[in-house]
């Protein structure tokens, strides 16, 4: 068994900016570890898995290449990262390097994208496969979303019975199904056989558009459009449906609603990363992930669904709630931070109140999911988490609503629904 994590690349997670200015997007923290060890993690636990590899078009990156040095010393299973040289679409990218992918006789492969969080049940999976279909069938993980938001993902139409997936439709334009896609998969070799039909026919019809300069484009293949639409109906594609949590990470206010879904997660899986309440520490609320360098005065009150980096400093009668603080960043007494991203090496004023306003699912409908609002609408800002980036300072008794800060800027007076450049 082998593990493909789909990490993309900068011209990606253009929503996740200012944040993925500092560090790619794949490294940053949710509940307190790095966005893909989370993936990592889930693929390590299987037993059989040989090697994870990582796939994206990022130059070498000297944070990529120390987090998979130190990702190998902990999982103990060889962890490398393969260069696209262009943006291939996220059947491309495997298309191209198939022979990596199978090089030591793989039976068969999990895809995942790094942009989701999930509890990844890829044991489940696995054992899915052998109940149905037959040792060269396909396997789509996929989970239940209410009607409306449905139509912002991959539709799946399945065989009540045998789960096998008879239509599928990309992003469609009316209702198709309530069952998505969440974007994990596992395949076998005989993949590289329907990708390679896609590959044949993009070139054909580039031979009859010479007129095109697109050299690239028959190298551009997405397995959701292009590879599952043909799938679907041929009794080779299946999907399992998980009723664990999922949520995708496209924007920035998404990591704080994904970090909470982790933090859950840690009272069964990590119990050792949730900080307790210990006389003379600060006081804890909920779900917490307190890095052990941080530094937290025992008056700070700190939860739910908070997470603290490497080396932050918390003031006396500081309260967080629903943030995460990235390393490095300095809260003076007495501030107050609610669903709010700090970035790195940031500071906050004494008596500042820094607030965001949250972008989470419906809490009553059981499957909804977190929607990708657009950053503006009817030419306003529309209220979201506020991001403060690298190095900002925040002076004392301001008040920051609903807004994004770029960068190294020192701000002098309140501000509210604005992006300050």
């Amino acid at each position: 068994l082998k593990a493909v994590i789909l990490i993309g690349g900068p011209q990606k997670g253009t929503r996740f900016r200012p944040l993925s200015f500092e560090v790619p997007k794949p490294l940053f923290p949710v509940a307190g570890v790095p966005m893909v060890q989370h993936h990592i993690e889930a693929c390590a636990k299987v037993p059989g898995m040989k090697e994870i590899l990582l796939m994206g078009f990022y130059q070498p990156h000297e944070a990529l290449s120390r987090f998979l040095v130190s990702a190998q010393q902990e999982f103990k299973i060889p962890i490398r990262y393969l260069q696209e040289y262009a943006a291939l679409g996220t059947g491309g990218g495997i298309y191209h390097f198939r022979d990596q992918i199978l090089s030591g006789g793989a039976e068969a492969f999990f895809v995942l994208n790094a942009d989701v969080c999930s509890e990844f049940p890829l044991q489940e999976m696995l054992e899915f496969r052998q109940q149905h279909g037959d040792a060269h069938s396909f396997v789509i993980l996929g989970t239940t979303a209410n009607r409306t938001q449905a139509l912002n993902y991959g539709c799946i139409v399945a065989n009540a019975d045998t789960q096998e997936v008879q239509h599928y439709v990309e992003k469609p334009s009316t209702f198709v199904s309530e069952i998505i896609n969440c974007g994990v998969y596992l395949f076998t070799p005989a993949i590289f056989q329907h990708i390679g039909e896609v590959f044949q026919r993009n070139q054909q019809e580039l031979v009859l558009e010479e007129s095109s300069n697109g050299w690239q484009r028959a190298e551009v293949i997405r397995l959701e459009q292009d590879v599952f639409t043909a799938l679907a109906g041929s009794g080779k594609l299946y999907v399992y449906k998980t009723d664990g949590f999922w949520s995708q990470i496209k924007s920035a206010g998404s990591a704080i609603y994904a970090s909470r879904l982790y933090l859950n997660q840690y009272s069964k899986s990590h119990p050792e990363r949730l900080a307790q309440n210990k006389p003379g520490g600060p006081i804890i609320r909920g779900n917490v992930y307190i890095h052990p360098t941080a530094s937290i005065d025992s008056t700070a009150v700190l939860g739910p669904n908070v997470s603290i980096g490497e080396g932050v400093t918390v003031g006396a009668g500081v309260r967080v709630r629903e943030s995460i603080v990235l390393h490095g960043a300095s809260l003076h007494d007495h501030t107050c931070v609610l669903n709010t991203i700090v970035g790195w090496d940031s500071t906050i004023g004494r008596w500042a109140r820094v607030e965001g306003t949250p972008s989470d699912p419906n809490p009553n409908d059981p499957y909804a999911k977190i929607d990708s609002e657009t950053l503006f609408r009817d030419g306003r800002l529309t209220p979201s988490i506020t991001i403060l980036g690298c190095s900002v300072t925040i002076p004392a008794e301001v008040v920051i609503l609903n807004s994004i800060v770029l960068p190294h800027k020192e701000l002098s007076r309140s501000y509210k629904n604005q992006i300050i450049l």
